[in-house]
């Protein structure tokens, strides 16, 4: 019979050490390893974008004729009319009949401040149309004066869109009629005792630009 001596001890610890060392730093490794986190929604949204990306081309000759026949953006009209102090402090006699206009609620318009400063010729004149302070001579038997020409244009717009005698005139003025029939409206009215001898004693040139004193605006 052949004897087998042992394997020396401290071989022996060496291979137990050996393994016991090695499962340690499995475990060490393990417990150290980073975790890995789930995706984020910005993550997963770019992903699905890419998945399911879609291209769009379109003719050059569509496109073109697209831009060709697309119908304007419709827009609203805007219109506005200046305040009183505007042509208060304008100061001529194209803005007084515009103020006579604007407290009556009559649109400004060229018609109707046409028939207004040749009106305002045929009673003043055009080189002293603010004298009493009256352009139209209304009151009084025309005679009659105010404090200043804007007491005056309140004076004559009233007396326009309120009395009876003068409807004629204000449907026209509101109206934006015609020069012609407006002023015919006038002649027909009782503002003058003589009627204008019916146009026979109408001017027609235009009316120059004159600027009252500012006296006369009471400034």
């Amino acid at each position: 019979m052949t004897f087998v001596p042992p394997a020396p001890p401290r071989l022996a610890n060496r291979r137990t050490l050996g393994a016991a060392a090695g499962s340690l730093i499995l475990l060490v490794g393990i417990a150290i390893a980073p975790m890995a986190l789930p995706p984020s929604d910005a993550q997963e949204r770019a992903a699905y974008i890419a998945q399911h990306a879609q291209d769009f081309e379109m003719s050059a000759s569509v496109s073109t004729q697209a831009a060709l026949t697309a119908a304007p953006a419709a827009r609203d009209a805007f219109l506005s009319t200046p305040g009183p102090e505007t042509f208060i402090a304008g100061g001529t006699n194209h803005d007084w009949a515009a103020l006579v206009l604007v407290y009556a609620g009559w649109p400004v318009t060229e018609s109707n401040i046409t028939v207004l400063t040749r009106w305002m010729r045929q009673e003043n004149g055009a080189d002293s149309w603010w004298t009493r302070n009256n352009p139209l001579n209304i009151g009084m038997g025309g005679f009659a004066s105010y404090p200043n020409l804007q007491t005056a244009a309140q004076v004559v717009a009233k007396a326009l869109s309120t009395s009876s005698g003068y409807r004629d005139i204000a449907a026209g003025f509101a109206s934006s009629a015609d020069p012609a029939t407006i002023e015919y409206a006038i002649w027909a009215s009782p503002w003058a005792g003589g009627h204008y001898a019916w146009g026979g004693h109408w001017h027609y040139s235009p009316v120059d630009v004159v600027t009252a004193p500012a006296s006369a605006w009471g400034r």
